[in-house]
């Protein structure tokens, strides 16, 4: 009997995940304050389809600011304190101790510096995708082939020049790598920080929703952010295929073992 593709299999766990949020309500084996069905949660989704629909602009918007700061000073960041030595070993620990804090204690922070508009949660949300971008990029830079480097500077490359031709083509696998998870992680601080302090967004909506115990348009909010992280999942992916010409360039050769050619032949026996 012929195995299942993983392709299938996924499919599968997907259809039996639906089938399983909507008849565990429907016949009362979960509670519908826990978990209301997937008919209801869609129905009300697209009552009120204009209201969630405004609000998600609110945090498209925020999450494409935040990823700018978060995706563009990540790698340029990166690529500089990767890419000097001096840099590299006094910044780095710093900025990987910095990565193990938990950022969401720093939001009031943020809400004194900025206010509680949306300031506060494009800076919160950038800084909080900020520093995997900034860290995988700066280790990609160790893979990167020196000799590429010092050719360029010896042909006159300024650093900006060597960050912008050399460094970041060559490191593109693990930017991108860092990119996905930084892109994440902003959108998480956007929806966290709506739901803190906000009057729009759909994370304001969950917690508008939640304090009166309408589960429906909570799981309708919810809804709404899984499909934004899966949508940004599948343009990254996109994106590392539009790039896998790049995936080997500037990488360290592995050492090739001798081949029968080039192998020292064995002594003769005495």
């Amino acid at each position: 009997m012929k195995r299942p593709s993983p392709s299938s299999v996924r499919w599968m766990l997907f259809a039996a995940l639906l089938v399983l949020w909507e008849v565990l309500p429907q016949t009362g084996m979960v509670p519908e304050l826990f978990l209301p069905s997937m008919s209801k949660t869609l129905t009300v989704l697209w009552i009120d389809r204009a209201e969630y629909g405004e609000n998600l602009l609110v945090t498209l918007a925020e999450v494409g600011v935040a990823m700018l700061i978060a995706c563009g000073a990540g790698i340029l960041v990166g690529a500089v304190v990767g890419g000097v030595t001096v840099l590299r070993n006094l910044m780095l620990p710093v900025f990987s101790s910095l990565y193990a804090v938990p950022i969401v204690i720093l939001y009031p922070i943020f809400t004194a510096w900025f206010g509680i508009g949306s300031e506060s949660k494009i800076a919160f949300a950038g800084i909080y995708g900020f520093f995997p971008v900034m860290l995988s990029t700066a280790a990609g830079i160790r893979t990167i082939d020196p000799q590429y480097l010092l050719a360029a500077r010896s042909m006159g490359a300024t650093l900006p020049q060597q960050v912008m031709r050399v460094i970041i083509p060559a490191s593109i696998p693990t930017v991108l790598a860092g990119l996905r998870l930084g892109g994440a992680l902003t959108i998480i601080g956007v929806v966290v920080s709506e739901m803190l302090t906000a009057s729009a967004g759909i994370g304001y909506l969950v917690t508008r929703y939640r304090t009166i115990l309408d589960s429906a348009h909570v799981f309708a909010g919810i809804l709404m952010i899984l499909l934004l992280s899966i949508l940004f999942d599948l343009l990254a992916r996109a994106v590392e295929r539009r790039t896998l010409v790049w995936q080997t360039a500037g990488r360290r050769a592995a050492p090739r073992a001798a081949t029968p050619s080039t192998a020292m032949p064995a002594p003769a026996p005495v």
